[in-house]
């Protein structure tokens, strides 16, 4: 299911520079290094993504992490379906549906600044039967599961509160202030804490963690990031995207990375001269990453790639001169490029029955 012609888009010198580092690291060339990887997915658990289909809306699928098995879970044409999570059983779907009016443009894609208070807010099986929507246009905005299912943390902009509320009631059982998180929020493995992306201290863009017991809000990274989410299986890391003006060209090439949920630390996973990598999520045991890489900022009709969490971090080139001298041990590979374009990736451990 790999790619291979968007694996060779590069040309003969990234082609030459990945063969060599496989050869060196691994006795494989490049593609046998990408073929080993997309192997070790295949059996890896499932992914659900959003991709818009030949009508022009948007459904959701669901695939193994290698694109096998792929299945179109929603198939609604006057309706587009996107930002699909699995819940922490991975037995249902919480995602949001909009209904694809006149006004949708043909090419028009969402919007990933605001697609989390669009729409409304619906829960399925995992096989996509049995939806129900739980509130109507733009209610119950950026939601997202609670560890055990039985709530969801919903982010209020214009009134600055994040809400809990109880799952089967739709009752608010809790609120605090949303302290500058204006998008993206989600709620680690733990409990403990939400992370999203916030407007704080005199900075736009940032990348916090809340505490959810006491309050406490910690700026994990300053400056022109955005799409945080959590390691599923270590719940003190976040993932999320970067961007450094002047690299590569004046606005830059969207990079992704990582941080200590205590913003002690930070480092890069993977970079892409050419591409934005966007919509990170991390394996149920934090080994791989399945992120997208479009080629204009936001873009949602992007291809996905898979990497090695121990082979990061990752510049691809190998003459990506400019971020490679900031992570000087940077690889240049291996990547599993999969065929099919996907937004918002989500990944589950959870064998689901019925389905091939």
């Amino acid at each position: 299911m790999r790619c291979k012609q968007w694996s060779t888009r590069w040309g003969l010198g990234l082609g030459v520079a990945m063969g060599l580092w496989a050869t060196a690291d691994s006795g494989l060339t490049a593609d046998a290094a990408e073929d080993e990887l997309e192997r070790e997915v295949a059996d890896q658990g499932w992914i659900v993504y959003a991709a818009r289909t030949a009508q022009g809306d948007y459904d959701l699928f669901l695939s193994r992490p290698n694109g096998s098995g792929r299945r179109n879970l929603t198939q609604t044409p006057g309706w587009s379906e996107y930002g699909g999570r699995f819940s922490p059983d991975g037995t249902r779907l919480l995602y949001r549906r909009q209904v694809k009016g006149p006004e949708v443009r043909p090419g028009e894609g969402i919007n990933h600044d605001l697609w989390g208070a669009t729409g409304s807010l619906c829960v399925a099986l995992v096989d996509g039967t049995g939806v129900e929507a739980l509130g109507g246009d733009g209610e119950l905005p950026w939601a997202s599961w609670s560890p055990d299912g039985r709530q969801l943390a919903c982010l209020y902009r214009r009134e600055g509160r994040i809400r809990i509320v109880e799952l089967a009631t739709r009752r608010v059982v809790r609120e605090l202030p949303r302290q500058g998180i204006f998008q993206q929020m989600y709620w680690s493995s733990d409990g403990r804490r939400l992370c999203g992306t916030a407007n704080l201290s005199g900075q736009d863009w940032n990348v916090v963690s809340l505490e959810l017991e006491t309050g406490k809000v910690t700026l994990l990274s300053r400056v022109l990031n955005c799409t945080a989410d959590w390691f599923q299986a270590d719940a003190g890391r976040v993932i999320y995207s970067h961007r450094t003006p002047g690299l590569a060209d004046a606005y830059g090439w969207t990079m992704l990375m990582q941080a200590t949920a205590d913003g002690a630390s930070r480092t890069l996973i993977y970079a892409e001269r050419g591409r934005h990598v966007y919509y990170g999520c991390m394996s149920p045991d934090d080994r791989y990453v399945i992120f997208a890489v479009p080629e204009t900022d936001g873009g949602t009709d992007a291809p996905m790639a898979i990497v090695r969490v121990a082979d990061t971090p990752i510049v691809v080139p190998e003459d990506y001169t400019q971020v490679r001298s900031l992570y000087p041990g940077a690889r240049a590979g291996p990547v599993f490029r999969l065929a099919q374009p996907g937004f918002e990736p989500h990944w589950t451990s959870a064998e689901i029955g019925g389905v091939q």
